[in-house]
């Protein structure tokens, strides 16, 4: 697997590199921002389940953990179902219609939740969620590559994907605060029911926004002058005709690649990861009070789940800058893995809340550099529709962990009675994952194809 990003061009004259920064920071500055706020609603709304357990949903609904685990992976059935088509819809139709799409029936879905009756009504709107959420995160990746060159294109998916840790590091404490103050305003409407309402609705608003604000193609960016519109169409044109002309993958040859799968499996590993913490992360700082005998209300669990974020943020950032620079992707994806997988199981084992949180907060920081240092991987041999529909293979199968980490973190909670076993399955995947990662990194490069052949 290449690690190496565009090189940059030779003799460019100090008026083209003006330029280009220009349009850049323009691009970011239009995007970014309004791409983060879509993405930590829609992080939100698919892990605020981790606050609402905890915070008297599973009391209500009468769950136990394999139920919960269920109740939080059954979310990725229909969302793993419908990516690639949704991936395709979007490569067709444009991103700001289907994003729009996207984000109005997942806003329905997420505000729905709060009137669920029973733990089976629950399953049944987290499964429509996901239905409804399909093909948005791939959606987004596909997005950028229309806007960043590929020299760039690690930070912005950094900056992209700062809304996980910022999902958990504003979310996790509002969560419990809305929880807190739905108990104290309501008396016959549970607090985790009013939170499911508040944090549905901005989703139905971003979507109705982003049929106005969204721009599909540089060449359609009326807030660009003319001069940055043809820098950016004609330099990100280049690039896909680059890809295009090397490997020129039509969308079925894309789906069986066997690195496009390989690449699934090691995202699987990271996301696998990442799930547990989120889901199981608000439960495990619960379980200190048994174990070290601390007291803790909803809201300083939200705080100190929130903690480990802020790191995370940072090392999410400043990890794919470096891989940028350096142009150095595999083992900026690998290191992390290994780290993340050793310290995951390690916490459980040690002796207070303070030493138990240093490492899980390492091992957050080590899921969220890995995450958009991956994503420029599959990328350097996928375009057009083949990337949509590779891309969204790569985030589906990953994704799959979705489910798998917390129904079998919950079951073999329950079965032990304590978190240990599942963390130590949480720190194999990691480790299997970045083990692939190398063994890709020494693997035969892609197959280059005639595009006669193709047609």
């Amino acid at each position: 697997m290449s690690s190496e990003a565009n090189p940059p061009v030779r003799g460019q004259s100090s008026s083209d590199s003006a330029l280009e920064k220009r349009t850049l920071r323009k691009v970011t500055l239009r995007l970014i921002p309004f791409i983060i706020a879509m993405y930590f609603i829609n992080y939100l709304d698919r892990t605020n389940l981790g606050i609402a357990g905890p915070g008297g949903m599973n009391e209500d609904l009468a769950m136990n953990a394999t139920q919960f685990g269920f109740a939080a992976g059954v979310f990725f059935f229909g969302y793993l179902v419908l990516e690639v088509p949704s991936n395709l819809a979007l490569h067709k139709f444009g991103a700001r219609i289907w994003l729009a799409r996207i984000l109005i029936s997942w806003g329905i879905v997420a505000a729905a939740m709060a009137f669920v009756p029973s733990h089976g009504w629950l399953y049944v709107l987290r499964f429509l969620l996901g239905v409804a959420e399909a093909g948005f995160f791939p959606g987004i990746i596909l997005y950028l590559t229309y806007w960043f060159p590929t020299s760039m294109r690690a930070r912005a998916t950094a900056l992209f994907m700062l809304a996980i840790p910022m999902s958990s590091v504003i979310g996790s404490p509002l969560s419990s605060w809305l929880i807190s103050s739905g108990n104290s305003i309501f008396e016959n409407f549970a607090g985790w029911r009013f939170m499911f309402i508040v944090e549905g609705v901005p989703a139905i608003l971003l979507g109705i926004m982003c049929i106005f604000y969204l721009t599909d193609r540089p060449r359609d960016a009326k807030w660009l002058t003319p001069d940055e519109r043809n820098w950016l169409q004609s330099t990100m044109d280049a690039e896909e005709a680059g890809k295009a002309e090397a490997f020129h993958y039509p969308v079925r040859r894309s789906l069986l690649q066997p690195r496009v799968w390989a690449l699934s499996f090691v995202y699987f590993g990271m996301v696998y990861g990442l799930y547990a913490l989120s889901f199981f992360l608000p439960t495990i700082i619960s379980g200190f009070q048994e174990t070290f005998g601390v007291e803790y209300s909803i809201v300083e669990i939200g705080f100190i789940t929130a903690i480990p974020y802020v790191f995370g943020a940072l090392a999410m950032y400043f990890w794919s800058r470096h891989g940028d620079r350096t142009n150095e992707r595999v083992w900026h994806v690998a290191i992390p893995l290994f780290i993340g997988g050793v310290t995951i199981p390690i916490a459980l084992y040690l002796s207070s809340p303070f030493t138990t949180m240093i490492a899980v907060t390492i091992t957050c920081m080590a899921i969220c550099a890995a995450l958009p240092t991956f994503w420029p991987l599959p990328q350097t041999f996928l375009a057009g529709a083949g990337a949509a529909a590779g891309l969204a293979l790569i985030n589906s199968l990953g994704n799959s962990a979705g489910f798998f980490a917390p129904y079998i973190t919950g079951g073999l909670a329950e079965l032990t009675g304590t978190q240990n076993a599942g963390m130590w399955v949480v720190g194999a995947a990691m480790v299997a994952a970045g083990i692939v990662t190398l063994v890709l990194k020494a693997a035969p490069a892609p197959d280059r194809v005639n595009p006669e052949m193709t047609k």
